[in-house]
């Protein structure tokens, strides 16, 4: 097998597992936010107001403690930020 085949053939076997890899995300994205808008539809009973930046603080810093690279804390900071963003304008159910 040439080295371009070889190569070729990797390169698919690794968007092989990204696309496997992107199925779970998804779905552990929509579990998030099915437990969100849980949250979302409580808040009001527990007196708490929609927006906590305490407790987005706290998700970040998990993050970190969670995180092993390649991404850098900042990647994942930018990415949660696009999440939440998200899972704050999202139409309650």
């Amino acid at each position: 097998m040439k080295e371009t085949d070889k190569a070729f053939a990797e390169i698919n076997e690794h968007r092989a597992q990204i696309d496997a890899l992107d199925k779970k995300i998804i779905a552990l994205l929509n579990e998030r936010a099915g437990h969100s808008l849980a949250i979302r539809a409580l808040k009001p009973d527990a007196q708490m107001g929609l927006y906590d930046p305490k407790r987005e603080e706290e998700i970040f810093n998990s993050l970190y403690r969670f995180n092993d690279g390649p991404l850098y804390n900042d990647n994942l900071r930018e990415i949660y930020q696009g999440i939440l963003k998200v899972m704050k304008e999202m139409p309650s159910l």
